[in-house]
């Protein structure tokens, strides 16, 4: 009597065990009988299910992740990125998201990543390549996640962010040269206007230094022809007090550098008047001996 009670007992507990069951905080819920669902988006706390006629599954309902390796994408100018993104989603409607995915996970990121590619390529097909990396960061992640939810509808999934985590210039395209030749005509650029701003204020140094140096020229020049005047002043007035002293003296002093100079080179020939003055002092030293 004791062993079937106990068995009693045991039994009730086995079918208490099957027939409630709890949610927790960070699930979802939905609930089959006969394979067919009868209750879906069953909130947190504790539930009650028939037991061996109703299953229930369980799925996370919090923000989940979908990180994606690099894929290549064309701007409107046909040059290609890398663009290295992750993605955040989470179940909006499990009843649609079991029906697609039968509640796998992985085969969920399977379907989601291409639909968030196609999203990114679609809109980055749209932009410029300096839209892209420039200003344009925050619209893109909104119109990513706008495109993509329209898309993710039927499976019962919502797109809570799209994030670029990097872009890159493919290694083996043109965008780098291009952006490379652009640096270097913008270096080139730079340095022309700098030469340029060079050459103008060499330009005006030396302009400056010109006109300095004809302002002393001049200035030095007429000071010399000052101090000229003023010694052929000094020297006119010395040669006249000489004179003055004793003409006789000084005539023959004039007389002697004017036969030095007429005579230096030892060939000169004279051809004068007999009663010439040049020769006089000549004629003075005949009759003075």
């Amino acid at each position: 009597m004791k062993s079937l009670s106990l068995a009693i007992s045991a039994i009730l507990f086995l079918i208490a065990l099957g027939t409630f069951y709890t949610v927790e905080e960070s699930q979802v819920a939905i609930r089959f009988q006969f394979g067919r669902v009868i209750e879906t988006d069953i909130q947190p706390g504790l539930h009650f299910k028939v037991p061996l006629i109703q299953e229930v599954r369980k799925f996370d309902r919090r923000v989940l992740n979908l990180d994606s390796k690099p894929e290549r994408y064309l701007t409107s100018e046909k040059k290609d990125v890398n663009v290295d993104f992750f993605a955040k989603w989470r179940i909006k409607d499990v009843r649609a998201y079991y029906q697609a995915t039968g509640g796998n996970e992985i085969s969920a990121l399977q379907r989601l990543n291409p639909i968030v590619q196609e999203a990114i390529r679609n809109e980055i097909n749209q932009r410029t390549l300096a839209d892209v990396v420039g200003g344009e960061r925050t619209n893109l992640a909104e119109r990513f996640v706008e495109v993509a939810n329209v898309a993710t509808r039927s499976l019962g999934i919502e797109i809570v962010d799209v994030r670029i985590k990097r872009i890159d210039l493919p290694e083996d395209g043109q965008v780098i040269a291009s952006v490379f030749e652009r640096m270097r005509a913008e270096r080139l650029r730079v340095a022309n206007e700098l030469r340029a701003e060079g050459q103008e204020i060499s330009e005006t140094i030396r302009s400056n230094a010109d006109r300095q140096r004809v302002v002393l020229v001049a200035e030095a020049e007429r000071d010399a022809q000052r101090l000229r005047g003023e010694g052929d002043a000094q020297s006119t007035a010395i040669f006249a007090s000489a004179y003055g002293k004793d003409p006789e003296f000084y005539g023959f002093q004039r007389s002697l550098d004017a036969y030095r100079n007429a005579f230096s080179d030892g060939q000169g020939v004279l051809i004068l008047d007999k009663e010439s003055e040049f020769l006089r002092y000549f004629e003075n030293a005949e009759r003075r001996r």
